[in-house]
């Protein structure tokens, strides 16, 4: 019996199927930072004197009771950790091929992802 190729519609697809998730999430978390750069870069532009007080101002100031720039700085943080860990793990994954050392990477990956999160939760929300 002949072989049957697999092209066009009627290939067969393995994988995860993650491809069109993580992409938008690339974009979406690009979009996030950009945007905090942005509001950064203003607030930098549009401050007269640049001491320690106005620089931690950019971080620490509140609408009302809503710290409203630690949760930015919060969000533009995770948005860069996701973005971050969606690249590395895709060139573990792409250039990496013993399935020992890709994981071992992975985790190590994983887990410094985790410790720049804790850290800077630590120094942010401790102000």
């Amino acid at each position: 019996m002949a072989t049957q190729e697999r092209v066009g519609a009627k290939r067969l697809v393995v994988g995860a199927h993650y491809g069109t998730f993580d992409f938008i999430v690339q974009r979406c978390t690009a979009v996030i930072m950009a945007v905090y750069t942005l509001v950064l870069f203003f607030g930098v532009l549009f401050t007269s004197d640049m001491s320690f007080e106005s620089w931690q101002n950019l971080f620490t100031f509140t609408v009302g009771v809503i710290p409203v720039g630690q949760l930015l700085a919060t969000l533009a943080f995770f948005s860069l950790a996701w973005h971050a860990w969606i690249g590395v793990r895709d060139i573990w994954m792409d250039y990496v091929k013993p399935a020992g050392v890709r994981l071992l990477l992975q985790v190590l990956t994983l887990l410094w992802l985790a410790g720049s999160i804790i850290y800077f939760a630590k120094v942010l929300w401790s102000l």
